[in-house]
Formats: C-alpha cells, structure tokens, sequence
C-alpha cells in the first residue's frame, strides 16, 4: 500500500503533467487565437467572465472542498452534495438566462445577450462534476483528474480554433470553454467508481453548509479580485482596452496556474491528513513552499523579461499594449501561488471563515483603489493590482502563523532565495542580450539563457529542492 509520501509525489508529477499538458496546448492554440481574432473578441468575453465565475461558485456551493477537508466523506455526502449541486445550477441558469439584458446594459452592449446565455451553460455542466472531482482528489486519484484534464483541454481548444478559422469570432471562445467542460465532467464520471443515488438527505449539506458556505463565499470573492480590472476597464474604457487586458492578463495566469494548479491538488487532502502531527505538517508544507517558489519566480519573471518578444513574436504587434501590462502582471503572478499556498494551509485548519475574510478584505481594498485610480488610466490600475497582490502574502502569513507557528523568518528562508536569484538572473540576461536585434532570436536567447544561468545558480547554491526534483524525475524515467 502506497504512504501518504509516494501518494504526495506521484500527486505532484501528475498535477505537473496535467498542468503542463494544459498550459502548452493554452499556449499554443493561445497563439493561434490571438492571431485569429480581435480585441474586442476577447474583451467581449471578458466584460462576462466574471457573471459565468461567479455563477459556477453557487452552484458547486463550496461542497468540493468540504468533501476534501472532511476526514472520511461517506456515500451520503457524495450524494446530497452532487444533487443540491445539479439543483442548484439548473435554477441559478434560469435566472441568469433572464438576467442577460440587464448585463447588456451594464455594458451598453446588446451582442452580450446572447452571448451571456450561450456562455452560462458552463455551469450547468459543471454542476453534475463537482462531487466526481472532490471524489477523486479526497483519494488523491491526482492521474485520473490529469488525464480528464489534458483531454479536455486538447479537444475544447481544437474546436475553439477551428470555429475561430472559420470566422465565428467571439462564439469560438465561448465554445471552447463550454466544450472543455463538458468533456472534463464526462470523463471525471468515466474515471471515478463512485455513483450516486436516488436518495437525498438534507443533513449532509447542513452539516457542510457552515463551512461550505464560507468556502463560497471566498471563491466568489476570489473570481471577483482576479476579474475586477476586466469589470471596470470594460465598463469605463473599451470592449478593445478589455480585451487588451484580459489578453495579458490569460499568459500571467498560464503562468501561474502552471505551478498553482500542481500544488493545489495535493496541497489541501494532504494538509488535512497531517493535521493531528503539527510538526510534520509545518515540515510538509514548507517544502511545498519552497517547491512554488523554486518554480514560480523563474517563470513568471522571466515572462516578463520577454513580455514585449513573446506577444510580437507569436500573437503579432496588433496586441503590443497587453505586453507592456503583461511584465507588470507578472510580478504579481510570481507571488499569487505562495499566497494560494498559504490560504491552503488556513482552509486544511478548517479556518474558512479567516479564509473568508481575509479574502473579503483583499476585494474591499483592490474595488476601492481600481475606482479611485481609474481616472489614471489602465496601466496604473494594474500596477496597483500588482503591488496590493504582492503586500497581502504578508497577511496571509500573519493568519498561518498564528495557526502552525510558521515564522517570518521561515517565509524569507523559503522564498527570498528565490526570488532575488530569478531576479538576478533575468536583470544578467537582459544586459547579456541587448545587442541582439531580431525578436525571434532575442525572444530565443533570453529563454535559454535565463533557463541555463537559473539552473547554474540553484546548482551552485546547492539547492536541495532541485536535487529532489531532478533525483525524482530520473527515478520515473528510470521506471519500467
């Protein structure tokens, strides 16, 4: 029988797996829809995306994770979370069916109706995955989720091209989305041996309501600070000016969910398992820590460092305004999953109303500095978006510490190094490549060489988490 260690590991190659897989065909036919379609195409699904978020949060009603905290979830709670979940979506569809005009009008845009009750079957699918999905990952069943995912993935982004090609404009990212869903619901129910009954009980879903709840509440509040820029530039510039953004902004978040996603399906069972050892569990999560930020700061500030390259290169200069916002995102980006791992810790304590909170406070300062700086343009409203993302890692802390102990002193030991390494590292190779004149070939030379000299300097630095990386990708490569 495999330990709770082997469980974690083999969790964590398959989350990257399943996230690298995702996050390369994203770039890829990310490139292939940047070309093919407009800003305003994209700021058209952008001035939504927050309506479809948010909808999809009250129909899971934060049951997924509270499956996944709870210690050993019975058929019963399978059951009464998956048919409140279907409920919940088909009715909150309605309403959201009949609600598209008044969003039209928020935006002064009528091809939103349509496109607003088109885009909103997400959910509905969505809803009949919820308990599948939390099914799995209680049993860390991390290669089943990373298979559904990769398909999805694949197949949703070669219709959405293909639409694309054939002149369906914004229709083809709504489609995309839609498909990718769908897809993924049906094969968590093709992977999973857990099947629902006929049954319902009220007293599971009272019995997880009060954390439930808090946990929805926070994934409404989280959808609503990543998306608010979207909002407001949508709604104070242009749909153009919201697909500008909305476009930098999906390569920061491909970066960051790269490594985000890979923790977070381990992260929280894992947490919970270790729960009763406090030691043990102050020593699994640091190293976790330590993992994200290994991964998160090379690559998030060395997409900025080829921001400019990368969009000119690969979507044409039509998108050139996003890579001026992308290398700012992308500070916040480096800082966003340390954060999400801190959050993790305080939710596997079964704090969710700190989680709620804190989040809460986060939405209340980022909505009051957007409309106070909106007057200033878009740029410096993400560059406020920014600096608030970075400063709030220290307020997640200041929760965790209280509640494992984990010291200031302990953060800095797990990220700074890091972070002024990568920092180092993409400052040397911007003065190393500055005589190269082509942006293929800069775009081409700063990768490798940034890619090289990071890895020089972990080597050197003696860094055990590489060690541990490089031993373990060996021993799977190894592996008959």
């Amino acid at each position: 029988m495999e330990t709770l260690k082997e469980k974690t590991a083999k969790g964590l190659f398959w989350g990257g797996m399943n996230n690298g897989i995702q996050q390369l065909t994203g770039l890829v036919f990310g490139i292939i829809l940047g070309r093919l379609l407009s800003p305003y195409d994209y700021g058209m699904m952008a001035m939504i995306s927050i309506f479809s978020l948010i909808a999809s949060e009250l129909q899971s009603s934060g049951f997924k994770s509270a499956l996944v905290n709870m210690q050993n979830p019975q058929h019963e709670d399978y059951n009464s979370a998956l048919w409140f979940n279907v409920m919940m979506g088909g009715g909150i569809y309605l309403i959201l069916f009949f609600s598209a005009p008044l969003i039209a009008d928020y935006y002064d845009n009528e091809d939103l109706v349509p496109l607003s009750r088109y885009a909103f079957l997400s959910f509905v699918f969505a809803s009949w995955g919820v308990a599948q999905s939390a099914y799995l990952t209680k049993n860390l069943r991390i290669k089943e989720i990373a298979q559904t995912g990769m398909t999805a993935v694949i197949v949703s982004s070669v219709a959405g091209a293909l639409m694309a090609w054939q002149g369906f404009a914004y229709w083809s990212l709504a489609t995309q989305t839609n498909l990718f869903i769908l897809i993924n619901t049906l094969l968590l129910w093709y992977h999973s041996d857990w099947r629902p009954t006929l049954q319902f009980s009220w007293a599971p879903i009272k019995r997880m309501f009060p954390f439930g709840v808090r946990m929805l509440i926070s994934a409404i509040l989280t959808h609503i600070n990543g998306n608010i820029l979207n909002i407001l530039i949508g709604r104070y510039f242009t749909a153009r000016g919201a697909g500008n953004y909305y476009q930098a902004n999906q390569w920061n978040q491909k970066c960051y969910l790269l490594v985000q996603n890979m923790m977070a399906q381990v992260a929280q069972p894992v947490l919970v398992a270790l729960d009763e050892e406090r030691q043990r569990q102050l020593a699994a999560f640091r190293k976790m820590v330590r993992l994200v930020a290994f991964l998160a700061f090379p690559l998030l500030l060395g997409l900025g460092l080829v921001s400019e390259e990368f969009i000119t290169v690969t979507i044409t200069d039509k998108w050139a305004e996003s890579a001026h916002l992308l290398r700012i995102l992308c500070v916040a980006g480096a800082v966003i999953p340390i954060s999400t791992m801190l959050s993790n810790l305080v939710v596997s304590k079964g704090r969710s109303d700190i989680y709620m909170w804190v989040t809460l406070a986060l939405g209340i300062m980022q909505i009051a500095l957007m409309l106070l700086l909106h007057s200033y343009g878009v740029r410096t409203m993400v560059v406020a978006y920014t600096v608030l993302h970075v400063s709030w890692l220290l307020v997640w802390w200041v929760f965790v510490r209280r509640l494992t102990g984990y010291k200031l002193l302990m953060l800095v030991a797990d990220v700074l190094p890091f972070a002024l390494a990568a920092l180092a590292v993409m400052v040397v190779t911007y003065f190393i490549t500055l005589p190269v004149s082509s942006m293929w070939l800069l775009l081409i030379a700063r990768i490798a060489v940034a890619a090289l000299l990071y890895y020089v300097v972990m080597r050197l630095a003696h860094a055990v988490i590489l060690e541990e990386c490089v031993t373990f990708i060996k021993s799977k490569i190894r592996k008959p």
